[in-house]
């Protein structure tokens, strides 16, 4: 059976980002393996496009080695996503600011002005602002992946009907 839409297919792979200067060298960003793999609905998951396509007709045992151009994954890293924002909004009813979560480095859930929910990264604290990062962590990165297909099936018509795999490696209800 091969990978087209209404497919469940899992997985196994690795994910590096290549050097920037065109070098040999990767960074390793994240792994599955095939005791943990990643399972999706092709076509219905949302994933970056170019994976999903990188993947289509491959049949079990199949091997993929692949890049992904930043500007087709996850974007060129915007400047405009760097957002100050005033230290008040970090603090409690007791007007002291959270230290243990307010910390460089760590990725906060936010909401915008329009109700929409984001994930930012403290940059910098200051007596004033935050300094968040909103853009998605791997933004500005090509994208190298390598693995194999671990299995395809038939997505069941629930699966289909609710856009996500039931069942192992997938969501339960």
């Amino acid at each position: 059976m091969i990978i087209e839409n209404n497919r469940v297919v899992s997985v196994s792979y690795s994910l590096h980002i290549p050097e920037e200067d065109g070098g040999t060298g990767e960074e390793m960003v994240e792994q599955t393996t095939a005791e943990n793999p990643f399972v999706f609905l092709y076509g219905s998951s949302g994933l970056i496009e170019q994976f999903e396509s990188n993947l289509a007709g491959k049949k079990m045992g199949d091997a993929f080695d692949f890049f992904i151009s930043a500007s087709q994954a996850y974007g060129d890293y915007d400047e405009d996503k760097m957002v100050d924002i005033p230290i008040e909004a970090f603090k409690g009813e007791d007007g002291e600011l959270d230290t243990e979560m307010v910390q460089i480095g760590n990725e906060l859930p936010m909401v915008d002005t329009d109700g929409n929910r984001l994930l930012g990264i403290v940059e910098e604290v200051t007596d004033k602002v935050v300094r968040m990062d909103f853009n998605h962590p791997l933004a500005g990165n090509d994208l190298h992946f390598t693995g194999y297909v671990i299995n395809v099936r038939e997505a069941s018509q629930e699966e289909i009907s609710h856009g996500h795999v039931h069942g192992q490696g997938g969501h339960h209800h």
